[in-house]
Formats: C-alpha cells, structure tokens, sequence
C-alpha cells in the first residue's frame, strides 16, 4: 500500500511540473473562479480532516500528495478536462450518427458502425457470445478513453488521461466491474472458487496468487494508460521547445501523429484486458463443469499472453 501511495505521490509531482511548465488551459481558469471559491470551502470542511488523517499514517500529507489547497485549484484540470471528455464523448457520437439510414448510411455512420462492430467481433472472439451483453461498458471506456486521449493535440485542452488520478479512476471502474459480474454470475463462493484455479490440489497456492494478481489489475492499467499518455506529452513539449520557434511548428506535425497512433493504441490495450478480465468470469450457460474448467485454463494462458505484449 506504502509503495502505491508513493508511486502516485511521484505522478502527481510529475503532473504538477508539467502543469508549471504549461500555461493552465483558460477554461480550468473560468471553472475555478466561479467554482473554485466553494469547492474550496467544502474540501476544507469535509474532505480535507479525512485525507490528513488518512495519510498522516503513512507519513505524508494532502499537500504533498494533491498539492496545495487554494481557490484557484480547488477543481483539477484533470476534472474539468474529463468532464469535457465526457460531453465530447457523447456529442460525438451523436454527430456521426447523424440520421441512421440502412440504405444510405452516411460518412458518419459508417465510421461509427466500424468502431461498434471492431467491440462487437473482440467481446464475441474473447468473451463468447454471450459477451455481446457487456458492449455499452466496454463501448463507453473505447470512446471516452480514446477521447481523453486526443484531447491532448488540440489547443486550449489537456489529456485527462495524463494524470493517474483518472487513469487509476478508470482501472478501479474496470476491476469493480468484471468482479460484479462474475460475483453475478457465479454468486461469492463460485467467484472465489475460480480464483483457486480448476485444480484442487494446488488451490492453496493459486489462491493468494490470484487474489494478488487481481489487486494489482487496477494499478497496472492505470499506470501503463498514464505513462504513454503522459510520456507522449512530455516529448512533444521538451522536443518542441529545443530550437523555438522552429521545433515549435515542425517538430510537433510527426509527433502529433504519433500521439495519434499512441492514443488508438492504447485505448485498444485498456479495452483488450477488460474483456479478458471478464473473459475469466463469465461464461456461456450451457457450458458444463469439464467445459468451464478447460475454458478457465485456456482463457488463463490467452490472459498471460496477451498481457505480456501489452506490458511490451
């Protein structure tokens, strides 16, 4: 727990420098002086007593961990820019949807009908036919995420994602979910039993190692989402200010679409283990006991697989 709290300490000490070294976008700027003023006075009365008490066990502070309290950073740019994310998100969507035609679909909705039919065949390939039922969640994380990735090339916002306060927000949504559904499916003890591993002898051994494992999923996604995305951001910027202005308009055009080809790839890795983590949980109903145990020792070994190219 130490080494988690000291590992989010170190990001947020890294998003604070590169918020120094970058202007705070305008709109953190109107939010927090309509806003800011009361969010303050809240956090001070109710949040802040328990975070110091909290991290007054581990030896550190709110301070040290959020930075300093004022009005003026009462609200995170990162909370604004998710927002933002958000309401982006949707009103995408609803743009390239547009007037759904079967027989004239425009530009839109055929760029929309390949991103929902891209989920569709991954969650039917990974999960079986019966994954089709976790689309809205997995959609929703494919579009925010790629999103808040994107927002980061575009002038007047940050990529909320740069920072692991959502990044570890969106692991947390992942692991909670793929957890209630195999305690949905499979009721407590068929959840915890499926953390023993199929084979009984060795269950006392798998068990500790599974649980670990799954604790550690959150971080690990939070943590791979962040580092690219903020890496990606910190390139361009210390790239672009070598040789200004000349880096500062020909330099960033290659990089952008490398931060393009970042942000797809890594939506696709974050989307790609939420559905082998509920590949793991959920299984078709007609599945019988020998079925179930061969699909469990399977989808393990695609698990590792794939979680070893995505950590690569």
């Amino acid at each position: 727990m130490f080494w988690l709290l000291e590992t989010a300490k170190a990001a947020e000490h890294g998003q604070n420098a590169e918020q120094a070294a970058h202007h705070t976008p305008i709109i953190v700027e109107l939010v927090n002086h309509y806003f800011g003023q009361a969010a303050y006075e809240f956090q001070i009365r109710h949040t802040y007593p328990r975070w110091k008490t909290l991290f007054a066990k581990f030896h550190t502070t709110p301070e040290a961990v959020f930075g300093p309290y004022s009005p003026e950073t009462a609200i995170p740019w990162y909370s604004v820019m998710f927002v933002i994310a958000c309401i982006l998100s949707v009103t995408i969507i609803w743009i390239l949807k547009g007037k759904l035609s079967t027989e004239e679909p425009g530009p839109g909705q055929q760029t929309l009908e390949v991103g929902v039919l891209a989920v569709r065949d991954m969650l039917a390939d990974i999960v079986g036919p019966q994954g089709l039922k976790y689309f809205p969640i997995v959609m929703t994380f494919a579009v925010l995420i790629l999103v808040s990735n994107l927002m980061g090339l575009f002038p007047l916002f940050m990529s909320p994602t740069a920072a692991t306060s959502v990044t570890f927000a969106l692991g947390l949504t992942s692991f909670f979910y793929y957890n209630y559904v195999g305690i949905a499916e499979n009721g407590i003890l068929g959840h915890l039993k499926h953390l023993a591993g199929p084979i009984w002898w060795i269950s006392f051994l798998i068990f500790p190692i599974e649980v670990i494992s799954n604790l550690i999923r959150p971080f690990s996604l939070g943590i791979r989402l962040f580092g690219n995305i903020f890496a990606d951001e910190q390139v361009s910027s210390t790239v672009a200010g070598i040789f200004p202005p000349i880096t500062q308009w020909l330099v960033p055009v290659p990089l952008m679409v490398l931060g393009v080809f970042v942000a797809f790839v890594q939506t696709f890795v974050f989307i790609l283990l939420s559905q082998l983590y509920l590949s793991e949980v959920s299984h078709a109903p007609h599945e019988e006991h020998d079925e179930h145990g061969e699909h469990e020792i399977g989808g393990q070994a695609s698990l590792d697989q794939h979680e070893a190219i995505a950590v690569s």
